[in-house]
């Protein structure tokens, strides 16, 4: 027997076995009480479409490897189901040290699948050359910081706790690719980096997947649901739409490129994550999921070609123009509504609120986007 799966039965059961024991330990003498666990929570839907999308969803998105297909699917299970209870400890770790408003039933793992859709997409990054075990100490690891990252926001930068939480595809995706880049290059022949037509329509099925419930990711903890899921959907929309378009212009036969459909049709929903409650017009929504499109098309031709072979980015599954630079055109675009709407109350008279504004969002942006990259770079 190799030594592989020696080490494999010794350290993947007992490391399941302590968080697991740990988890059971929660509910015994833990911070919150019993009767506060059954409490009614209406976003039961949205809820369950969130489950649906992290489980399913990216499960499939991330069967891109012929080696890789059902082992991705299996591991992405376990650290969804890992994930959300360690998201939930943690949670009920800073009520107890009094940083944070403590979150119960339903409304805690709504909380917590979001927190592991970062997990998730890091894990998209390193696909193919993470073992379980590294696969399990990067989600609690980057759970951990994810957390931190949040309470220093909501402590420091007084931003709101669901406005936290909306940096979960940008951190997701720059984590994840800090700790691919200190992996060793693949050979470029190895045969086991290859997808292959099935595991490519299983993929595509997982984008789909995700695609159909994104309203309800980016409206189940908000309070103006309504909004939200409109403008999500007209996000998407134009965003799938755009991707069929650019792709055709941008492929050298006048074809249809599977890749760019692929990726391009989710960056809508990312763009959109930090804005989706708050606007009024859907035509901005609309642009917006145009724009991501675009920004995620031409990112897959420039990064692939001049950014990732001297920057040594090992990006399995496109998690850096999928949602990375998506991510980063929803932030700025947020800062850039959040002044226009501030300024057309104040009637740009009060400049120095709106100077507080604009460094409290980018301050709030870059302090995510570099705790992401310094802990993804030492986990790795």
């Amino acid at each position: 027997m190799s030594s592989y799966y020696l080490n494999f039965r010794t350290s993947i059961p007992w490391v399941i076995l302590f968080l697991e024991l740990v988890f059971l330990i929660r509910f015994l003498f833990f911070f919150t009480a019993v009767d506060n666990i059954y409490c009614s929570f209406d976003s039961y839907p949205e809820f369950q479409d969130v489950s649906h999308m992290v489980v399913f969803g990216f499960g499939f998105f991330l069967m891109v490897l012929r080696r890789y297909g059902f082992s991705s699917t299996a591991f992405n299970f376990l650290i969804v189901v890992l994930g959300v209870q360690c998201s939930v400890l943690l949670e009920d770790l800073l009520h107890f040290l009094k940083v944070e408003e403590n979150a119960v039933g339903l409304k805690s793992l709504a909380k917590a699948l979001v927190s592991v859709t970062a997990v998730v997409i890091s894990t998209g990054a390193v696909l193919g050359k993470a073992n379980p075990v590294q696969l399990i100490v990067m989600a609690l690891v980057e759970l951990i910081v994810f957390n931190v990252s949040r309470w220093i926001n909501r402590t420091f930068l007084e931003v709101g706790s669901e406005l936290t939480l909306r940096h979960v595809h940008l951190f997701g995706a720059y984590f994840g690719l800090a700790v691919a880049s200190r992996f060793p290059e693949p050979s470029p022949g190895l045969d086991k980096n290859r997808s292959t037509p099935k595991s490519d329509l299983f993929s595509v099925l997982g984008t789909v997947f995700v695609w159909v419930f994104w309203p309800s990711f980016n409206s189940v903890l908000t309070d103006s649901k309504e909004e939200a899921v409109l403008n999500t959907y007209f996000a998407l929309a134009v965003s799938a739409v755009a991707a069929f378009m650019l792709s055709a212009l941008t492929s050298k036969d006048g074809k249809f490129s599977m890749t760019h459909i692929h990726s391009a049709v989710l960056a809508g929903g990312v763009t959109i994550s930090y804005t989706a409650p708050s606007i009024s017009h859907p035509w901005i929504a609309m642009i917006l999921g145009l724009l991501g499109s675009v920004i995620t098309i031409l990112g897959s031709h420039c990064l692939q070609r001049c950014l990732n072979p001297p920057l040594k980015i090992q990006d399995t599954s496109g998690v850096h123009f999928t949602f990375g630079l998506p991510a980063l055109l929803g932030a700025l675009a947020a800062v850039v509504l959040s002044v226009v709407k501030e300024g057309t109350h104040a009637q740009w008279n009060d400049l120095s609120s709106l100077g507080l504004l604009i460094f409290v969002e980018v301050a709030a942006f870059c302090q995510t986007l570099s705790t992401a990259l310094v802990t993804g770079f030492v986990t790795g």
